[in-house]
């Protein structure tokens, strides 16, 4: 029978785990050619060069090609 009320205690908890405190060092040993190092005052950040999967196709297309 469905009803319209959630079970009680279905719910299963998930440990999240932190998120990785990344120096300067380890993010340019870490970064591949497609990957970008963004440094603000206060955050350093890994970011993909092209940021739509649109965009790094086009470019995959372009590389290939020559």
């Amino acid at each position: 029978k469905l009803t319209n009320m959630r079970a009680s205690g279905s719910d299963d908890a998930i440990a999240l785990v932190p998120p990785r405190q990344i120096t300067l060092e380890f993010a340019l040993e870490f970064i591949e050619d497609d990957e970008m190092v963004e440094i603000t005052p206060k955050h350093i950040r890994l970011r993909k060069l092209h940021l739509t999967e649109i965009d790094r196709k086009r470019v995959s297309r372009r590389t290939q090609s020559k």
